[in-house]
């Protein structure tokens, strides 16, 4: 994955994000959700204009964004566009596919289906912290995001309106595959017609 790939559009890196691999130490898994945030709408912590706290997502491409969602939870998206645009793509939900004995002691709870079906809970599953902010996700830091493998299955997409927040909810902007049960919840309408 080069800077190349992040240099376009937050809402097409969004899209083919899913089906990539999430790498940090032992631990891996495959993308089954994201949701893209852009400087032109409330949502994105980049509306605000650049400070000390957004200068990440204003800066290069294929940077790591990590920052503390209610003082708790350490969510990851990836810097997207050109330098000097506030864009990002939040990584919300994961199939584990690396490590899975490491991320349940982690989190602390069995079921596979549920350690990495949420943005705070992907991070805790695979040690993710406020201290790899502004880290490469290139393949040179310590996050790496792997392109898919020859024979993985390729995801089916659906887009749905962006869950977990008050502002700008309604776009569409959500992306997920359908055919994983690491979503997280609410599922799109989308996926709960095919889950029915």
């Amino acid at each position: 994955m080069t800077r190349d790939f992040y240099e376009r559009s937050v809402h097409e890196v969004a899209r083919e994000l899913v089906g990539c691999t999430v790498r940090h130490g032992a631990t891996a898994g495959r993308i089954v959700e994201v949701e893209s945030y852009h400087e032109e709408e409330p949502a994105c912590h980049a509306f605000v204009g650049l400070t000390s706290r957004t200068r990440v997502l204003f800066g290069p491409p294929g940077r790591a964004y990590v920052y503390h969602s209610y003082g708790i939870h350490a969510l990851l998206n990836a810097v997207a566009e050109n330098e000097g645009v506030g864009a990002a793509v939040l990584i919300r939900a994961l199939e584990p596919v690396d490590g899975i004995d490491l991320m349940r002691e982690r989190r602390r709870i069995e079921n596979v289906n549920e350690l990495c079906n949420g943005p705070g809970k992907l991070t805790q599953a695979l040690g993710i912290g406020l201290d790899l902010n502004d880290t490469s996700l290139l393949g040179d830091g310590p996050i790496e995001i792997l392109p898919p493998e020859n024979g993985d299955r390729p995801p089916e997409l659906i887009a749905s309106e962006r869950i977990g927040i008050t502002k700008a909810a309604d776009l569409p902007w959500r992306f997920s595959d359908p055919r994983s049960r690491n979503v997280s919840r609410p599922w799109p309408k989308a996926m709960r017609a095919v889950r029915a």
